[in-house]
């Protein structure tokens, strides 16, 4: 729809917009809006839109093209290499062309880490079914030419390579559920101490394996949070046996826990070789390695601390990591302590 806009009224409009918005008329900027001046350039009114707006698509558009309706635009560079743009035009009449740049880099972004999250996930699966297939067509084809002890060998790498591929499974299902389920505040008062110790008591048969002792640090009258006791048995869980996994053999976990303000402080330190700080952020990325081929090694999927990630957001509370190269990483959870209402 065409329509005819006084000077003063554009004014207005633009200024009206939250988004970065200009007019063009002929080649030239005429009219902008602050978010425009801000992002493009203060002077930018009565410069050629090729100066101001430097995307071929775009300027076929606004200078060449003959505009009879809205028309969308993808684009990308104003305001920084790794920012996108949906710019959308509209004609206005009498050659004035109104210019709309919407901010989709978080939507972009977001798209991206589902392409990576699918690319990954298949990655992580591929894998292991290569294997899957290689012995099991060597064991079909071949079980004449092959004595017991190789098939016992091949048997047991199926089955190891099965294993993977169900615990990434059941990981991404967790995951899945997980996320499905962040909006829903857990409101059950939950003792914290005994979770731990269940824990603990369940990860000592992996800690004997590597000769370590799993340390108890917990504070007196510690008080209940408010959390899901499965998904905090989870947490627990997977922090824990990640010590046990990267810290060095021999050397011992320590599980702690103490009352810091309105929030429980719960923390699972080992002495490892500890994580370089451009690593740290990166840290609960699905499927981030910081050494790839010993956590595959190890029995890792890349998916344990995404999980604990989200099962923190979920229970209102904050995952922080401490490490130093060479002497270990200390995970920290902070989760809210239960009201009195909570049962």
């Amino acid at each position: 729809m065409i329509f005819t806009l006084n000077r003063d009224k554009s004014r207005r409009l633009l200024e009206g917009l939250t988004e970065p918005a200009i007019i063009v008329r002929g080649a030239s900027v005429v009219m902008s809006n602050r978010g425009a001046r801000n992002l493009l350039g203060v002077a930018i009114e009565g410069v050629d839109v090729r100066q101001v707006l430097p995307h071929p698509a775009l300027i076929e558009r606004l200078v060449r093209g003959r505009l009879t309706g809205p028309e969308e635009i993808e684009a990308a560079g104003f305001g920084g290499s790794r920012r996108q743009w949906l710019v959308r035009i509209a004609p206005l009449g009498e050659g004035d062309i109104l210019v709309r740049l919407i901010d989709a880099s978080e939507a972009r972004a977001a798209e991206q880490m589902r392409v990576d999250f699918v690319a990954n996930a298949s990655h992580e699966l591929r894998t292991p079914l290569s294997s899957l297939m290689g012995y099991t067509e060597t064991l079909r084809e071949r079980t004449a030419e092959l004595d017991g002890e190789t098939q016992k060998r091949f048997l047991a790498i199926v089955h190891d390579e099965a294993r993977r591929m169900q615990r990434v499974v059941e990981d991404l299902i967790s995951l899945s559920r997980i996320e499905a389920e962040k909006f829903t505040t857990p409101t059950e008062a939950v003792d914290l101490e005994q979770l731990i110790e269940v824990s603990v008591e369940s990860a000592k048969r992996m800690a004997d394996e590597r000769g370590s002792e799993l340390v108890l640090s917990i504070a007196d009258a510690l008080p209940p949070v408010a959390a899901d006791r499965v998904q905090i048995l989870q947490v627990l869980d997977n922090l824990i046996t990640n010590a046990l996994r990267y810290g060095e053999p021999g050397t011992p976990v320590t599980v702690g826990a103490v009352l810091e303000d309105e929030m429980v402080r719960l923390s699972v330190a080992d002495r490892g070789e500890g994580i370089a700080p451009e690593h740290l952020k990166r840290l609960t990325e699905r499927f981030y390695r910081v050494d790839t081929s010993r956590s595959r090694s190890l029995g890792g999927t890349g998916l344990g601390l995404s999980i604990v990630k989200h099962i923190i957001e979920r229970h209102r509370g904050r995952l922080t990591f401490e490490s130093e190269v060479g002497k270990g990483t200390t995970v920290h959870v902070l989760l809210p302590v239960a009201s009195d209402s909570m049962s």
